[in-house]
């Protein structure tokens, strides 16, 4: 995409846009599509939606929720590395977390970072796996997931990277609401929940919510990938 085309896409969303950041987004947009005809990454390959429903709809997280500088970060079940790695050229000072399930995804994000000049740490694990582990377990200023997965689920496999006083970051569509996942965030530690309500190219309507860790998160959760789906918090 030309870059006063992106750029215009960028200030019609209220983001700040610069030449730096489109040659990163260029090589982004370019590596996907030619990865995605052998590893299935992603369903969007049309350039402008790569830039609205992937780039922007990602770096959108940084303009709804507070980051402080120098913020540890993990990209939980992060596919394609949304919305983190697009975060991380908009923010390079976030230190960035990559965990999913699938090795495949892990590779591609490992080229991609090294294509990008960006310094990421990926995990092959899944998310409840990942969160059980020592070096992952309640270590970060943000946990984040931008899934299909409804809240009670999300909560359950992303609050246990959050550190006490960190935040789960979910970007959801706007069908979810803060009354069907108010048990899981108390079991899993949480606090305050802020639901931001936003409408991404001016019509697409998106939620994001963000979850307050206030206390740790009991040792048992998450339990295994068929608990948390058959009895959801």
């Amino acid at each position: 995409m030309d870059f006063q085309r992106a750029e215009a896409m960028f200030i019609e969303n209220g983001l700040e846009y610069s030449k730096t950041l489109h040659e990163k987004l260029e090589i982004y947009a370019n590596f996907l599509v030619e990865y995605n005809k052998n590893v299935n990454l992603t369903a969007i390959t049309e350039p402008e939606e790569i830039w609205l429903k992937h780039f922007i709809d990602s770096i959108l997280f940084a303009k709804y929720v507070d980051i402080p500088e120098n913020s540890t970060m993990i990209d939980v079940g992060t596919g394609a590395g949304f919305p983190s790695v697009p975060l991380k050229l908009y923010r390079n000072d976030i230190k960035l977390t990559l965990l999913d399930s699938l090795n495949k995804r892990i590779v591609f994000l490992e080229k991609l970072s090294t294509m990008l000049g960006i310094s990421v740490e990926t995990f092959h694990y899944r998310a409840e796996d990942g969160a059980k582990n020592e070096l992952l377990r309640e270590k970060f200023d943000f946990a984040t997931a931008r899934a299909v997965a409804a809240m009670p689920v999300l909560c359950e496999y992303c609050m246990g990277f959050v550190k006490k006083g960190g935040k789960f970051v979910a970007m959801k569509g706007v069908s979810e609401e803060l009354s069907t996942f108010e048990k899981a965030v108390s079991v899993m530690g949480g606090g305050e929940v802020t639901e931001i309500n936003y409408k991404l190219g001016g019509t697409d309507g998106r939620k994001i919510f963000v979850v307050e860790k206030k206390s740790q998160t009991p040792i048992k959760y998450p339990r295994n990938s068929g608990q948390i789906k058959n009895k959801p918090l």
